[in-house]
């Protein structure tokens, strides 16, 4: 009888300990499931609101409300190169031209998270109204095409030959879960603004 008890108890504490095993994974595997899901849930907010505004940008490369201040919508964009762009618009609609000016600072420079790959997204409007959007940019890439659509070699050295804009943009989580980032890609395959095909 004194064998059996023995079994008895190590028996119960294998499988004590197995089903403490199985606990702890459980909980391991549900903490990752929220911080995941919380992290995800973030990125896609961010990428749903940094699309939001470019594309409304984008989209009025070229246009004025009193059309005589930008007569020849091909001289609308005035620099472009793969992460950045600046152009002439009417942001208010109020008759007067704005300059808007897009591009990502270094990587380098965005030390208040962890990520190594994210970085600020600026937006200039008339060289002096400087917003910076930290949302965890990783991608911010343009591609030029002409009116054949055909592509543009970069640097672009005229870019009155710009017709259509392809945009991609990557956004990823600040913080990693087992050295594992959350992340979302948006990739408008032709952005055409309007006036620019107004020659």
């Amino acid at each position: 009888m004194g064998n059996s008890t023995i079994l008895d108890i190590l028996g119960s504490i294998i499988l004590g300990g197995y089903l403490l095993l199985m606990i702890f994974r459980l909980n391991g595997t549900v903490s990752e499931t929220v911080f995941t899901s919380g992290s995800e849930l973030t990125v896609q907010e961010n990428l749903t609101t940094l699309v939001g505004l470019l594309e409304y940008d984008l989209r009025k490369i070229g246009y004025c409300a009193d059309p005589y201040n930008i007569p020849d919508p091909s001289k609308s964009i005035l620099t472009a190169s793969d992460h950045s762009i600046e152009y002439l618009t009417d942001l208010n609609r109020d008759g007067s031209v704005d300059t808007v000016d897009y591009y990502t600072g270094l990587a380098s420079s965005l030390t208040s998270t962890p990520n190594p790959r994210d970085m600020i997204l600026y937006r200039v409007v008339n060289h002096r109204q400087v917003m910076g959007y930290d949302m965890g940019i990783t991608k911010f890439d343009f591609m030029y095409f002409n009116a054949q659509g055909d592509s543009l070699n970069f640097p672009i050295t005229t870019p009155s030959a710009i017709y259509l804009v392809r945009l991609s943009v990557m956004v990823e989580s600040s913080h990693a879960y087992d050295s594992s980032y959350s992340y979302a890609y948006w990739r408008q395959i032709r952005l055409a603004a309007r006036n620019l095909k107004n020659r």
